[in-house]
């Protein structure tokens, strides 16, 4: 969905700097397998990572960008609009082939997952920058969205008024790169985020097997062809001249850990107690084994719910010389550090000592033919590997960890990722 010309990419991140979505673009040529013409919607629905994945399951949405409009406070930093008084909210910016999907079909696509009767965030995000609003590019849209409205309130599917608000569309503005698809990058932390706001029991109480039923496509709302406006619409939606990908320096690891207050906090209050919490007295809620099944790799479920050992030369860490530490691929806690690594030969990643050793539990298995060391991780109780007393000095010890239980986070994601007092360690 991400692939594009780095060229596009460039005149694509400029536009979003700079104002509005453009009207209209032109894609790359034919032969490319891209659409000729893509089409721009943007939707605020509360937290914009469950926005953006709910648009991106939608067959004909090329891309769903996380971003802040609506205010007055140029190029905003998350930072300042979870903390409110920008005017902005979290929104999302819809880039969509208009050949598969209307302006009409997002609109019915929008409504089915969020809580439009809600004038005060969405779920459990409270504060106006978590509100549901449509921002229209121009009088077709607005008529479109008007029309959805109120066909939304006629069909009686709510008791409580329809508050979401039908805004003109100014300047979007991307959000920070750790934001951008931040339920494929972080699945475990994302997925028990979203659970824990109550956002899925509301649509499924409200709109039941519907809540994913693909749009019709085509509506009472908009009748086919529609004539160009001034501006190059139809009702199909804003043409938009802005690259449809996103530029990001470096994506997050494709695994995320989460902290006591993910499930019951706002994500505003999450995202910054992350640091905090995680950095001091860290606590660690573990997802049920329903999710764990959902969110972790066969290979890793295996190795750290069934105790499997991955195949040595065939993982991802063990030929891994990068500065940074190791943290369990459940829960977060840290357990080793690049500082300690050794090539023990043995085709797994390998230490002489622990980072956190209170998050290292040592279980000692007896047999007829002697005894063993099994490693595993205190608080998502995990399995780790195995601990060997045929390490190099100073210890002697050797921690043959499996790489499929862990995380890696290099160490220029380390402030970033609420592991900012591991910095020292790598001080020279």
């Amino acid at each position: 969905m991400k692939k594009l010309l780095i060229a596009m990419a460039v005149i694509g991140l400029s536009c979003f700097a700079l104002g509005p979505v453009p009207a209209m673009e032109k894609m790359a040529d034919a032969g490319s397998g891209k659409p000729a013409m893509t089409a721009t919607a943007v939707f605020a629905g509360g937290c914009f990572w469950c926005t953006e994945s709910d648009f991106e399951k939608l067959p004909g949405v090329i891309d769903a960008i996380s971003g802040y409009t609506g205010g007055t406070v140029a190029n905003p930093s998350y930072k300042q609009v979870s903390a409110g008084g920008t005017g902005h909210v979290e929104a999302v910016k819809v880039i969509y082939d208009p050949d598969q999907l209307s302006y009409s079909q997002l609109l019915d696509w929008f409504w089915r997952h969020v809580d439009p009767t809600d004038a005060g965030g969405q779920f459990v995000d409270r504060g106006s920058q978590y509100q549901s609003e449509i921002f229209y590019a121009n009088d077709e849209q607005k008529r479109l969205a008007e029309a959805s409205k109120a066909k939304l309130e006629a069909s009686g599917k709510f008791d409580k008024p329809i508050v979401t608000k039908i805004e003109p569309l100014g300047p979007f503005y991307p959000a920070e790169d750790y934001h951008q698809d931040y339920y494929k990058k972080n699945p475990i932390r994302y997925h028990y985020y979203r659970w824990g706001s109550g956002r899925d029991q509301f649509l499924e109480k409200v709109w039941g097997k519907d809540v994913d039923k693909l749009p019709a496509k085509t509506t009472d709302l908009e009748t086919m062809p529609q004539p160009m406006t001034d501006k190059g619409m139809t009702d199909k939606g804003m043409m938009d001249k802005s690259d449809p990908g996103k530029a990001s320096d470096k994506p997050m690891s494709d695994k995320g850990t989460m902290d006591k207050g993910l499930a019951t906090a706002g994500k505003a209050e999450t995202m910054s107690a992350m640091t905090e919490t995680m950095s001091r007295e860290r606590n660690y809620t573990i997802p049920d084994d329903a999710t764990l099944r959902k969110t972790l790799t066969p290979l890793q479920y295996r190795v750290t719910r069934e105790n499997a050992t991955e195949p040595p030369f065939q993982n991802a860490y063990w030929d891994n010389h990068e500065a940074g530490i190791y943290v369990d691929i459940i829960s977060g806690e840290p357990l080793f550090s690049s500082t300690d690594k050794f090539d023990s030969g043995t085709g797994w990643p390998s230490f002489t000592r622990p980072l956190a050793p209170e998050n290292v539990v040592e279980v000692k298995h007896f047999g007829l033919f002697g005894g063993s060391t099994e490693v595993r991780s205190k608080h998502a109780d995990s399995h780790l590997g195995d601990l060997f007393h045929d390490g190099p000095q100073p210890t002697g010890l050797r921690y043959c960890i499996d790489s499929a239980a862990l995380r890696f986070i290099p160490k220029a994601d380390l402030e970033q990722e609420g592991y900012g007092e591991y910095l020292k360690l790598f001080e020279k």
